[in-house]
């Protein structure tokens, strides 16, 4: 099973982190694949460069066994939609490996005004992590795909390539890297709510309005 959770990463957090750490418990996988997106087509621009925002994820997963990241939104040109990543992994993997995205439900809460929304179930199974306050509409689109591809559990992600929605409900730590940004932005320190090897390049390359000689 091959399982990917893309974001902005702008900057990554120990949310983030922990997140992909419970999702490869819950579908017992060995590895988490992080796609940072290059252009994020519902936003607006990112705080950090794509490059940064990589090197960030890098240093933050070293030495973590069961993260990986993968580049190939930042290596494509123009704005990051799903479905293109989706197609583009169905090609390497083949039709029969089990690919699994995931998405919290404020994010999913909007999945009809995705580009080619309606074809990603017939490119990979969904999961939609639970976030506190932030529950599907009644009667979207979001809400009827989880009605009608509800899958039962982790295990039934297996028997199949795609099509099915699982919904999980992990722990999940109470950080935004929109707070971060503006924690930084403010002069106060992010430690702990990010590595600090991440806090310390955000530093030595002034991201997000970060003074070089900022303390810990």
């Amino acid at each position: 099973m091959h399982v990917i959770y893309g974001g902005t990463f702008d900057p990554i957090h120990h949310g983030h982190l922990r997140l992909a750490l419970e999702i490869a418990d819950a579908l017992a996988v060995t590895k988490v694949h992080l796609v940072p997106c290059h252009i994020p087509p519902h936003r607006g621009s990112t705080g950090a460069s794509s490059e940064q925002r990589l090197e960030l994820i890098q240093l933050a997963i070293e030495g973590e066994p069961g993260l990986r990241v993968d580049d190939r939104e930042l290596r494509r040109a123009g704005a990051s939609y799903t479905a293109d990543t989706l197609r583009q992994l169905r090609q390497e993997l083949g039709p029969d490996e089990p690919l699994v995205m995931v998405v919290g439900t404020d994010a999913f809460a909007a999945f009809d005004r995705w580009r080619e929304w309606a074809d990603i179930p017939g490119l990979a199974h969904i999961v939609v992590v639970k976030r506190p306050g932030s529950d599907l509409p009644v009667g979207s689109e979001a809400a009827r795909l989880v009605r009608e591809r509800r899958a039962d559990g982790p295990e039934a992600l297996s028997s199949a390539p795609c099509g099915a929605v699982l919904e999980l409900d992990p722990p999940l730590l109470d950080i935004s890297a929109t707070g971060i940004r503006q924690r930084i932005a403010d002069g106060r320190s992010p430690r702990y709510l990010t590595p600090d090897s991440v806090w310390q390049r955000i530093q030595a390359l002034g991201l997000y309005g970060a003074c070089p000689a900022g303390n810990f």
